[in-house]
């Protein structure tokens, strides 16, 4: 009579445990990188401002979501799409598609940023958001009379 090896089950386990944290770390890094349908996102910094730019193709301004807290900017943008062609009867669908797409990213940015003075534009599916820094000179002097 043979007696059965404990340590196999471990063995297993190590194993699939690390095949799991392998398949999370090549979805976080395929979705960061944008091959999961995400879109191309750039940010660039000035002396007053970061510009976000991001690429996102077939959406409209009405679609995107804009919106900042802290030091977080989060985009959304929503798109859903639907046709439809009916048969000779009415009621009768011979082909009905619907799409929807989502894209959502947030950032964080390195500085503070004054909530009051962002602003966005969209044009031919590019959306570039500009963030003014905020004063951080601890407020500014007044001078007295």
């Amino acid at each position: 009579m043979s007696r059965r090896n404990p340590f196999d089950d471990i063995d297993r386990l190590f194993d699939r445990l690390n095949r799991q944290f392998e398949e999370a770390a090549e979805r976080i890094e395929s979705e960061q990188s944008g091959s999961l349908g995400g879109f191309a996102v750039d940010v660039a910094e000035t002396d007053d401002d970061f510009v976000v730019t991001v690429d996102l193709p077939g959406f409209e301004k009405e679609d995107v979501d804009v919106r900042v807290q802290d030091q977080t900017l989060a985009i959304t943008a929503e798109h859903t799409a639907e046709s439809e062609e009916e048969g000779e009867e009415e009621g009768q669908y011979i082909r009905r598609e619907r799409s929807s797409r989502t894209f959502s990213r947030r950032l964080d940015l390195p500085e503070p940023i004054d909530e009051s003075a962002v602003s966005a534009t969209m044009k031919n599916g590019v959306l570039t958001v500009t963030l003014s820094k905020a004063d951080d000179s601890g407020g500014h002097t007044i001078e007295v009379e």
